[in-house]
């Protein structure tokens, strides 16, 4: 199995996880996706989310800002998502995007294995 999709596995292991997706911010195209469903369309949140990376992105360069964004939370009424650019060699145009659900999720926690989950995927 591909270290893209055994980290895909273990994102969706979180409590609460409802969908996870690897991103290109080049192109807004999942690499790859695990979970979602009718009601949460990972294309679309791929697309979507890399608009809002660039915005960040964008943002922190007219700030002068010198600082890599570890994530970025969007709470909604029953869900949290979380983006996470990845670091590192030949992975600064990817991020990992994680939706959950609120009343089930340690945000802490979940922030936390995300940030593992990045650390051990080599792409």
């Amino acid at each position: 199995m591909p270290e893209m999709d055994i980290a895909l596995k273990d994102a969706m292991q979180i409590d609460g996880s409802l969908g996870v997706a690897l991103v290109d911010v080049t192109s807004g195209m999942a690499l790859g996706i695990a979970g979602g469903g009718k009601d949460l369309d990972l294309a679309i949140a791929a697309a979507g989310n890399t608009d809002v990376i660039r915005a960040k992105q964008r943002t922190m360069e007219m700030l002068n800002l010198r600082e890599a964004v570890e994530d970025i939370l969007v709470t909604l009424g029953s869900q949290y998502h979380l983006i996470r650019p990845l670091t590192g060699r030949n992975r600064q145009n990817l991020f990992l995007y994680l939706a959950l659900n609120r009343s089930r999720a340690n945000l802490a926690l979940a922030r936390h294995q995300l940030r593992q989950i990045e650390e051990n995927l080599n792409i």
